[in-house]
């Protein structure tokens, strides 16, 4: 197996799990914060998918999904235009709120079919190329998507305690 291999399998675990967490859930729950400082589903599958988005599109030279596919129109969401989530407080998590899983969903699995399109054409050597100067040492490909998977697979886990505290209540 060869690290695109690897890297395909990784994203649609995330997949999986993104699908299983939002699935069947009403707004209201997608929406709900099990605390006033508390991330909800919408914010926590929004931002994992649009660390995902951000990060490919940088590490491709192409444009963010978000964007060139009208999604940030749909969400029409009150934050600036490429956020993505880093640093937002609790009122700015607020302000990620959907009307359905379908949206949700809808944008991740552009994002991701993305993701897989950009990793199938990639070879074993490209993924030592540095993406990103600014860390010591610089970051490479590979680096950089392995930390994208890390960080959705952190996400989509919160996002499925949430669901589990809020099918508890």
């Amino acid at each position: 197996m060869n690290s695109s291999a690897v890297l395909t399998d990784g994203f649609g675990r995330i997949k999986e799990e993104v699908h299983a967490v939002v699935d069947g859930l009403s707004a209201d729950d997608l929406n709900a914060r099990i605390d006033p400082g508390a991330n909800s589903i919408s914010w926590l599958v929004w931002h994992l998918t649009r660390v995902q988005d951000d990060h490919v599109a940088d590490a491709a030279g192409s444009q963010q999904v978000w964007a060139a596919q009208g999604w940030d129109d749909r969400f029409g969401l009150a934050l600036p235009a490429l956020s993505i989530g880093y640093g937002h407080t609790p009122a700015d998590v607020g302000k990620v709120r959907v009307d359905s899983g379908d949206l949700l969903l809808g944008y991740y699995d552009a994002a991701h079919e993305r993701t897989l399109e950009y990793i199938g054409g990639l070879r074993d050597a490209d993924f030592d190329r540095i993406v990103d100067e600014r860390w010591s040492p610089p970051v490479t490909l590979g680096v950089r998507l392995v930390s994208v998977l890390g960080d959705d697979s952190q996400h989509v886990g919160q996002a499925a305690y949430v669901r589990g505290v809020l099918e508890r209540r």
